[in-house]
């Protein structure tokens, strides 16, 4: 941007802006009250241009987008004047605007030129930072999954282990069981045959005493007969 200063008759000096992107150049300015937009003219060797008027966020800063006609008739004229900027008309000589203008959009392209590629490198480096924070979520979000997945397994894993004992221990149990059952059918088995021989033996006896004669046989000889 480049500063001109204007003069009114009381010597009060009134500065406006140019400035420049390379592709337009904008009169900037402070001035209290002004319209949202407005176009209002600007007088070049008193022939008046008139161009559009923006107001800024802060209420008493505007830009004033000049047309080309407006431009031209800066290169080459020898006065400028602003009526309505100050209480009274200001001016301010041309002389040299010609080479000014020129220099004021080289630089302004150059400017423009290297925000642009600020931005851009800016808006890269925003890029790659948001691809590298996705792929970091993206990553834990699988870590997550993955750990999730251990987790149920090793306690699927945990629960059939205790199934597996808790079968094994009923198992154990059921055979130790049966094997108690077995021993007491064993048991009762050996009673019941040592009761069964104990009775035959008692038969066999019963038998054999039932047998012998309970006087003395013929030609029985007592030698000590009864007294």
């Amino acid at each position: 941007h480049t500063d001109i200063e204007l003069l009114g008759r009381s010597n009060n000096p009134a500065t406006v802006s140019l400035v420049s992107n390379g592709q337009q150049v904008l009169l900037k300015f402070t001035k209290d009250d002004m319209p949202n937009r407005a176009f209002l003219p600007i007088e070049i060797d008193r022939k008046p241009y008139s161009n559009l008027l923006t107001r800024m966020e802060d209420p008493k800063v505007a830009t004033m987008t000049l047309s080309d006609d407006t431009l031209a008739a800066l290169r080459k004229g020898g006065a400028l004047l602003i009526a309505w900027l100050e209480d009274e008309p200001v001016t301010a000589s041309l002389a040299g605007s010609q080479q000014g203008l020129t220099d004021l959009t080289t630089c302004g392209a150059q400017v423009a030129a290297q925000y642009q590629a600020q931005q851009q490198a800016k808006a890269q480096a925003e890029q790659r930072a948001e691809a590298e924070a996705r792929a970091r979520q993206l990553a834990q979000a699988q870590l997550a999954v993955v750990e999730a997945q251990k987790k149920a397994a090793d306690a699927e894993a945990r629960k059939a282990s205790e199934e597996a004992r808790r079968q094994k221990a009923e198992a154990d149990a059921l055979q130790a069981q049966q094997q108690q059952q077995q021993q007491q059918a064993d048991a009762d088995a050996a009673r019941q045959r040592q009761a069964q021989e104990e009775e035959q033996q008692r038969e066999y006896q019963r038998g054999y005493y039932s047998r012998r004669p309970s006087y003395p046989p013929p030609g029985y000889y007592d030698p000590y007969p009864n007294d």
